[in-house]
C-alpha cells in the first residue's frame, strides 16, 4: 500500500512509529526553577554527534498546566539542563510508571518508586539504578511544524556508568538489556548483539 499521510492511513492504527522502530528511550530527568523533580520517557531520542557529544530528544504533546508543552521542555527551558537515564528491562514497569500525564506538582521518581541521585555536573536528579546516565546542557530547542512539537538538543558534560555493565573495557548492553519502542503498545529490549567491520576498517 501507499499513502500521504496528510490523507490518511486508513488503517486501525498509525503505523509511523511501529516503522521508524526500535527506538532508544531517553528517560528525561528534569528539575524545575523551584527545585521540584521530574522524570518522564521519551522515544524520540538518540545520538547526534560524537564531538562534542550530543544527544537529542523530541516532544510533541502538551499538558494544559504547562502550556504549549509539557513538564521536561518547560523545565529545560527554566534551567539549561537535563539528564538521560538509559532504561534496563528490570526497569520497564517504573519507565512506563512515569509516562502518565501527572501534574507538575508530582515528583515521577517518587510516583514511580524509582531511587534518585545527584548529578555531577548539573543541578539535576538521575536515575540512582540507571546503567548509564548522561547529564546534558540544553544547546538548543527547535520549534518543529505542528503544535507542541519541540526538539531538544544537549550537550554531554558527565558520564556515569554502572560497574557491573563494564566488561573488559567494553559497556556491554547484555549486561541490562536496554528497552527500546516499537509501535502501537510494544516495546523490546536489546538481549543479544552480532559485529561487522565496516569497509576500510582494521
Amino acid at each position: 500500500m501507499f499513502y500521504h499521510p496528510k490523507d490518511g492511513h486508513g488503517l486501525p492504527h498509525n503505523p509511523f512509529s511501529a516503522i521508524v522502530a526500535p527506538r532508544p528511550i531517553g528517560w528525561i530527568s528534569t528539575r524545575d526553577g523551584d527545585g521540584a523533580d521530574n522524570l518522564a520517557p521519551y522515544s524520540f531520542f538518540n545520538a547526534v554527534a560524537y564531538e562534542p557529544p550530543q544527544v537529542m530528544f523530541a516532544s510533541t504533546s502538551a499538558k494544559e498546566d504547562r502550556g504549549d508543552t509539557k513538564d521536561s521542555v518547560a523545565n529545560i527551558r527554566a534551567t539549561g539542563v537535563f539528564a538521560v537515564n538509559i532504561v534496563e528491562f528490570a526497569m520497564r514497569e517504573a519507565m512506563n510508571s512515569t509516562s502518565g500525564p501527572w501534574p507538575r506538582t508530582v515528583d515521577e521518581f517518587a510516583h514511580a518508586g524509582v531511587e534518585k541521585a545527584n548529578c555531577e555536573t548539573i543541578d539535576c536528579a538521575r536515575v540512582a539504578g540507571a546503567p548509564a546516565v548522561l547529564e546534558c546542557r540544553m544547546t538548543q530547542i527547535v520549534t518543529l511544524s505542528g503544535p507542541s512539537n519541540f526538539a531538544v538538543f544537549g550537550e554531554v558534560t558527565g558520564v556515569h556508568l554502572r560497574d557491573d555493565c563494564l566488561v573488559d573495557g567494553i559497556f556491554d548492553v547484555t549486561r541490562f538489556h536496554p528497552v527500546a519502542r516499537l509501535g502501537y503498545r510494544d516495546y523490546a529490549a536489546v538481549r543479544e548483539v552480532f559485529s561487522m567491520v565496516r569497509p576500510g576498517q582494521d
